[in-house]
C-alpha cells in the first residue's frame, strides 16, 4: 500500500484573479454608459497617452457602487472621488492619471447619470449679502475654452526671459496652503534647456522676479482647462447676477 499523500492542487491565484477580473469587466460592459469629452480635449496629455483622444467611456452607477459614496473612510482621506472614478470607467485608464480638471467632468457626470442634474448651492446675494439657495443645472455647465497648443509630451509653451515649459498639473497633493514657489515646481517642466529639478529650482529661486510669476501664474489660470462655474441666479430682488459655485464632497447628497 502507497504511503503518498494525495495532494490537492490549489489553482494558481493569479488565474483566479484575472478570471474575476474578466468576469468583472463583462458584467460591467453590459451597463448603459457614456461617452465624455474631456475640457482639456486631451491635449494635455502625452501624445501616446489614450486620454489623448480627449474622451473617456464611463458607466452609469449602481447600487453596489453607492457603497463608494457613502464610505466614510474615503471620504475623510481625500480618495472618495479617485475610488468612485476608478469604478465607473470603462476606458482602461486610471483616476490618478487624469488630470484633475478634466476629472471634474467625470465626477459631475456621474452625479447626473445617477441622481439627476439639479444640484442645490448656496450663494451669496450681492445687493443683500444673505446667503441664498439655488438650484444648479449641472447639464447646462459648459467646459472653458482651451485652444493652446501642446508638444507632444503635452506640455505647453511660455514665453519670458528664459522659455518656459509648463504642463497643467495633473492631481496635486500639494493642498490648500502650498506656497508660491512649490506650485511652480509642480507646473514647470523645463527652463530654457533644462528638465534638471535643481536648475528649475535654482530659477524660481534666484531668476524668476516677482512680477513676472505673477503674470506667469495669471496666464495659467486664464487657461487651464476645466469646467466654466460661472451661473446666472436670482437674487431676492428678483433680478439676476452672475456668481461662481464650487462642487463640493457634497456633490452625491441631496
Amino acid at each position: 500500500m502507497s504511503n503518498n499523500k494525495l495532494t490537492t492542487r490549489l489553482p494558481n491565484q493569479n488565474i483566479i484573479d484575472t478570471a474575476r477580473q474578466q468576469y468583472e469587466n463583462t458584467q460591467r460592459s453590459k451597463l448603459p454608459s457614456i461617452v465624455i469629452d474631456l475640457p482639456s480635449k486631451g491635449l494635455i496629455y502625452p501624445a501616446d497617452s489614450i486620454l489623448r483622444e480627449g474622451k473617456v467611456e464611463m458607466r452609469y452607477m449602481t447600487a453596489y457602487d453607492e457603497d463608494i459614496i457613502t464610505n466614510a473612510s474615503y471620504l475623510q482621506n481625500g480618495i472618495l472621488f479617485d475610488k468612485l472614478i476608478d469604478a465607473v470607467l470603462l476606458t482602461p485608464i486610471k483616476s490618478k492619471d487624469i488630470a484633475s480638471l478634466d476629472r471634474d467632468m467625470l465626477i459631475v457626470y456621474s452625479r447626473i447619470l445617477s441622481y439627476g442634474s439639479d444640484y442645490p448651492v448656496s450663494i451669496e446675494d450681492p445687493k443683500t449679502k444673505n446667503v441664498l439657495t439655488r438650484i444648479v443645472d449641472l447639464s447646462k455647465l459648459d467646459p472653458k475654452p482651451f485652444d493652446l497648443v501642446p508638444d507632444k509630451n503635452g506640455e505647453f509653451e511660455y514665453k519670458v526671459n528664459d522659455d518656459i515649459t509648463l504642463k497643467f498639473a495633473y492631481n496635486s497633493k500639494l493642498g490648500e496652503n502650498a506656497t508660491v514657489s512649490q506650485i511652480l515646481k509642480t507646473i514647470i517642466r523645463q527652463v530654457g534647456t533644462t528638465r534638471a529639478e535643481s536648475d528649475i529650482e535654482h530659477f524660481i529661486r534666484y531668476e524668476f522676479l516677482a512680477r513676472d510669476a505673477k503674470e506667469f501664474r495669471t496666464f495659467y489660470v486664464k487657461n487651464a482647462p476645466g469646467i466654466n462655474y460661472e451661473c446666472d441666479f436670482e437674487g431676492e430682488d428678483g433680478g439676476t447676477f452672475t456668481s461662481r459655485f464650487q462642487i463640493g464632497s457634497d456633490i452625491f447628497w441631496f
